[in-house]
């Protein structure tokens, strides 16, 4: 059993001893203390989604109950998406939003994701003051005359598709006369719901449906990545698909597969989309420490500034405010639109993606080919618990001090145009080195490179 406890949100396996795994009883103790932590006027609301895994159902009874416990009224808007709680939260005015969900891990997970009023997630020193309301339980439940009440409501899907219909930047007219065949993987969760509304609603008719049974048994490992999507590679060859569509069981990453089954790659979902947004206007771009120098080669081009953030959404959302950046995300599908909300949403990426194939008659094969071609590696070395992690990266960076580096999270180093990135794990002692070039070989002689300067300011022989 597993239950990870971090500024982002609670995480873990159903089941298992309290404080193991996600239990019952974490459950309410994490709920409890979030609705401490946001100290919300009488009769506020909190909004409350899911995805379609097993244990939703059961969580969420947990979480509405405790939020009426500790005198909140609930909006429970049932099976939806981390984007779409993130918009309702502030829509309908909530003190906050809790989505219960586990991302891309495997269907034993569930989680609480915690959001501020902003429908944004809370920063770190919130998180930390929430860790620190539930280990000491500092949580006080209302008395019976002041228990909060559940509505439901049904609507902020739709809500949600008619704001994307709404942007200038998507074009129907253009995305129906080309007549796209569609192939979509929503891993049996909530993307078999709203994905499919969502191609309808932008003009496209012919839709292959992979996977899209709501009932939370993911058929494949449930993270868009290439070696798990060999199933809908081979529908999108055999239907002649124009493009395929992957996404995660809450909706927030988007994978895309080209029309000969190849990957468009997810580092490049935001890099076209970002691309598309700067032929209408000018605007800085922001993504993570990590994802592919691609994205800053096209911003310059069009004479926008980019700016890299610490690995997490909302280190990239609160650097994305700080440049009044037109658009941001991450490398792993990830695509963050202001002119929408703060929020990674694979809904607004398929909108913007097909308009742009649509307007400029590109295959998704030719548009790649208009992007800096890069590779990363990314590797990891495992480090004994004694070791001193900050002080062996302290020694790596001094002993490429002569080249642009970057502290803010981790270690970055620069070599002209390739990049290797440094980060230590929260959890265990593990280095995880992330490195880019324009040849996949380059890329991993780069990362052994580093990870030989490791051992050697570790004392690691062999």
């Amino acid at each position: 059993m597993t239950l990870i406890k971090s500024i982002s949100g609670i995480r873990g396996t159903i089941g298992g001893r309290p404080g193991e795994g996600l239990s019952p009883l974490d459950v309410v103790k994490f709920t409890a203390a979030y609705a401490t932590l946001l100290n919300a006027p009488e009769n506020s609301s909190i909004v409350v989604g899911r995805d379609a895994r097993v244990s939703g159902e059961m969580v969420n009874n947990l979480v509405t109950a405790t939020l009426c416990g500790m005198g909140l009224n609930v909006v429970d808007i049932g099976l939806s998406t981390t984007p779409t709680v993130e918009m309702a939260v502030t829509a309908l005015g909530a003190a906050g939003g809790i989505i219960l969900t586990a991302s891309h891990n495997p269907w034993q997970w569930n989680a609480l994701k915690l959001l501020n009023a902003q429908g944004e997630f809370i920063d770190g020193k919130t998180g930390e003051k929430l860790l620190e309301i539930a280990e000491k339980e500092d949580f006080v439940f209302c008395d019976v005359s002041k228990l909060g009440k559940v509505t439901y409501d049904d609507t902020q899907i739709q809500k949600h598709i008619e704001k994307i219909l709404a942007l200038p930047y998507v074009n129907t007219e253009a995305i129906k006369k080309r007549g796209f065949r569609v192939a979509i993987d929503a891993v049996n969760s909530t993307g078999s719901i709203v994905i499919p509304m969502l191609l309808r609603a932008l003009g496209v008719e012919n839709i292959d449906e992979l996977f899209c049974t709501p009932n939370g048994i993911f058929p494949h490992n449930p993270e868009p990545l290439p070696e798990h999507l060999t199933e809908i590679s081979a529908v999108v060859v055999k239907n002649k698909a124009n493009v395929g569509f992957v996404v995660d069981p809450d909706v927030d990453r988007l994978a895309i597969v080209c029309e000969d089954g190849s990957m468009f790659g997810e580092e490049y979902t935001l890099v076209a989309v970002a691309d598309y947004l700067m032929g209408f206007k000018k605007g800085n771009t922001v993504s993570n420490m990590s994802s592919t120098r691609a994205l800053r080669d096209i911003t310059e081009k069009a004479g926008s500034s980019y700016s890299a953030a610490a690995v997490g959404e909302v280190n990239v959302v609160a650097m994305m405010k700080q440049t009044n950046a037109l658009i941001g995300g991450e490398g792993n599908g990830g695509v963050i639109f202001p002119e929408l909300h703060y929020g990674r949403d694979a809904l607004v990426g398929i909108a913007l993606f097909l308009s742009q194939l649509a307007v400029t008659g590109h295959t998704c094969i030719s548009l790649k080919k208009t992007y800096p071609a890069y590779f990363i590696s990314k590797n990891k070395i495992q480090l004994s618990e004694k070791m001193d992690v900050d002080h062996i990266l302290e020694k790596v960076a001094e002993k490429y001090k002569d080249q642009p580096i970057n502290t803010i999270d981790g270690v970055k180093i620069e070599f002209g145009k390739e990049w290797v990135h440094l980060r230590k794990s929260n959890t265990e002692p593990i280095i995880r080195i992330y490195s880019e070039s324009s040849s996949e070989n380059t890329a991993t002689e780069l990362a052994n490179r580093l990870i030989e300067d490791i051992k050697e300011v570790a004392g690691i022989t062999g």
